[in-house]
């Protein structure tokens, strides 16, 4: 075979694979997509994951299956998509946890910033500060005096390193100076359940679990986290209001794809986002747990981009400061 020849049979081979994954573009999705939530099922990120995955399978025409995949603070389910084939079948719904992570762990086995090309942003729900019902604590005042005095007799139930209620905890106990006992559990759904059990004190979580145990009064709650009160939870005080001011946070979710996935793929799931974001559907769902869509602005790349980068630099120094590495 001449030199000539084996060109143009490579030649001719690179082109059919072009052809073949311009084809599979076009034609996107034809099977089922994988949502990877690095959280435990029942959890908040989890139950914001689920009604999205229902309405993106609408949009798209093929299901969203949502898989769980939790451990090491969401790092073991976000390196399983950042690892993946990138052609669109394999996504990541993570929370505020993307912030932190390129500063919290220095050992990964993915790049927890270039690993993954962002869809958009979903929701930014807020936080609450939740007890079990027989605390004896009346208000936040009162909780902090409580914290303070009791040590470490006081537990502080969380998700483990790296988790929004974590991150809630921890600035909690840095803001008053406490230095409660910290329970970790695989999730805030089982952390909810020993806080409803009375074998915990306190969890700081998102409204998208404890928004129905408020309203039946199967917890206490003593203020949240945020820069205004929640709109489905008016009676509840914001943390300023309540006397703790300057401790806020709230939790923001963005969807992400493999990096390398052709840009085609890329704004075939952005749309599919978006369209999620509008059904009326998501919005009351969302409106009853304490939360609400994005703008459609926001549920871009571009815009998530911009946030996730800016989330990255605001959480860096703090954690530098206070030597807060999970290795």
């Amino acid at each position: 075979m001449t030199k000539t020849t084996r060109r143009t049979l490579a030649a001719a081979a690179i082109a059919g694979l072009a052809a073949r994954s311009a084809r599979a573009q076009a034609g996107f999705p034809n099977r089922p997509i994988t949502m990877t939530i690095p959280f435990a099922a029942g959890g908040p990120t989890d139950i914001v994951g689920r009604l999205l995955a229902e309405s993106m399978s609408r949009e798209l025409g093929q299901p969203v299956v949502v898989e769980n995949t939790t451990g090491a603070g969401g790092t073991l389910g976000a390196q399983r998509v950042a690892t993946a084939r990138p052609d669109g079948y394999a996504i990541l719904l993570h929370h505020i946890g993307m912030g932190v992570i390129p500063t919290m762990y220095r050992r990964l086995a993915y790049d927890p910033v270039n690993g993954f090309e962002p869809l958009g942003l979903v929701t930014e729900v807020p936080m609450t500060l939740v007890g079990r019902k027989e605390l004896p604590a009346a208000n936040l005042a009162e909780l902090v005096a409580l914290m303070k005095s009791s040590g470490d007799r006081f537990n502080l139930a969380d998700a483990g390193i790296g988790s929004s209620s974590a991150l809630c905890g921890a600035l909690l106990a840095n803001a008053i100076g406490a230095k409660p006992t910290v329970v970790p559990f695989r999730g805030t759904g089982p952390a909810m359940q020993e806080i409803l059990g009375g074998r915990v004190d306190l969890l700081c979580d998102q409204t998208t679990q404890t928004t129905e145990y408020i309203r039946g009064g199967a917890v206490k709650v003593f203020a949240t986290p945020s820069r205004t009160r929640i709109a489905t939870l008016p009676d509840i005080p914001t943390t300023a209001e309540a006397g703790l001011p300057g401790f806020e946070i709230t939790v923001w979710h963005g969807l992400y794809a493999p990096r390398g996935t052709p840009a085609p793929v890329l704004a075939r799931l952005t749309t599919a986002l978006q369209a999620a974001l509008r059904d009326p559907r998501i919005v009351q769902r969302f409106t009853e747990i304490g939360t609400a869509p994005v703008s459609q602005e926001d549920a871009t790349p571009e815009a998530h981009r911009r946030f996730w980068t800016a989330d990255i630099a605001k959480w860096k120094p703090i954690i530098e400061a206070t030597n807060g590495y999970a290795d």
